[in-house]
C-alpha cells in the first residue's frame, strides 16, 4: 500500500491559540487520535517538532550554504509535525486528517504520498545499496 504524510502545518497564530490550552487536554486529544491510527493498523510514524526558534536554516542560494539560527525571517507557515499512514488511497488519507486533532486559525494538513523506493531506476548502484540498507534493517 501507499504511504501518505499527513504534514502538520501552523502559524504563529496557531502557536498562540494553543497556548490558550491546557497541555495535557492537547496530549490527550492527540494520543486518542494516534491510538485509533494504531488500532486501524495505519499509523507508521509520528512526531511533532521543536520550536523553530530552536531550530536553524540552510540556504544553499550560495557557496558555501548559509546556515541561520531561528527563529526564521518569515513565520507564516511553519512545519510542526507529521504522521506517515499506510493507507490504501491519497482518499483514505484525507479522511484520516479531517479526523485531525488541529483546529484553530492557520493550523492545517498538508497531503502528500511518500515515493516508495520501487519507483527509481533499480539498477542504480545507490538504489541497489539503499534497498540492501532497507532489508537489512527490516524496512522492506
Amino acid at each position: 500500500m501507499p504511504k501518505y504524510m499527513l504534514i502538520m502545518r501552523s502559524t504563529d497564530e496557531t502557536w498562540a491559540a494553543a497556548a490558550e490550552v491546557d497541555f495535557e487536554e492537547i496530549m490527550n486529544t492527540m494520543g486518542k487520535f494516534n491510538d485509533e491510527m494504531i488500532q486501524a493498523g495505519v499509523l507508521v510514524a509520528a512526531e511533532g517538532l521543536d520550536d523553530a526558534a530552536k531550530g536553524v536554516v540552510v540556504d544553499y542560494s550560495s557557496q558555501p550554504p548559509v546556515v541561520t539560527d531561528g527563529p526564521y525571517g518569515e513565520t507564516k507557515e511553519l512545519f510542526a509535525g507529521y504522521w506517515i499512514l499506510d493507507v490504501a488511497s491519497q482518499e483514505e488519507a484525507v479522511e484520516w486528517a479531517k479526523r485531525a486533532p488541529l483546529a484553530g486559525p492557520g493550523s492545517k494538513a498538508e497531503i502528500r504520498r511518500v515515493a516508495q523506493i520501487d519507483e527509481f531506476p533499480q539498477d542504480n548502484e545507490w538504489i541497489k545499496k539503499e534497498r540492501a540498507w532497507r532489508e537489512a534493517t527490516g524496512q522492506l
